[in-house]
């Protein structure tokens, strides 16, 4: 059972959207990018959630963090070789929500057309 709730854990923690929209950045620049070009690629999320979602990654081994000795001081992130093995996945799902999306826009408009009952 600790092993089912562990991959439960794992999983919330690395398969959330926010996490994806990261590492396709990420993946897409070479593996590194710096703490705002990271903000100012991903529309709609806010400093305190990248924030909270970089730590989370770092702490799972999917990113590395490094400060540079820039004036003003930076900190860039880079993917690991842990975090590339997530790109082939991610990529999957990416792909099917671009795919799919005009199917399931048409599953939503009618089940909202139905109302609630």
């Amino acid at each position: 059972m600790t092993n089912m709730k562990n991959r439960r854990l794992l999983l919330d923690q690395v398969a959330d959207k926010w996490t994806i929209l990261i590492l396709e950045v990420l993946c897409g620049s070479d593996g590194k990018a710096r703490f705002n070009a990271l903000r100012r690629q991903i529309d709609g999320i806010s400093q305190k959630t990248l924030t909270q979602c970089l730590r989370r990654l770092e702490r799972n081994g999917v990113i590395e963090r490094a400060v540079l000795d820039t004036a003003p001081i930076g900190v860039e992130y880079t993917i690991t070789s842990l975090g590339y093995t997530l790109e082939v996945p991610f990529k999957a799902l990416k792909d099917w929500a671009e795919a799919y999306l005009p199917e399931v826009e048409e599953a939503q408009h009618r089940f909202d057309s139905r109302g609630t009952s």
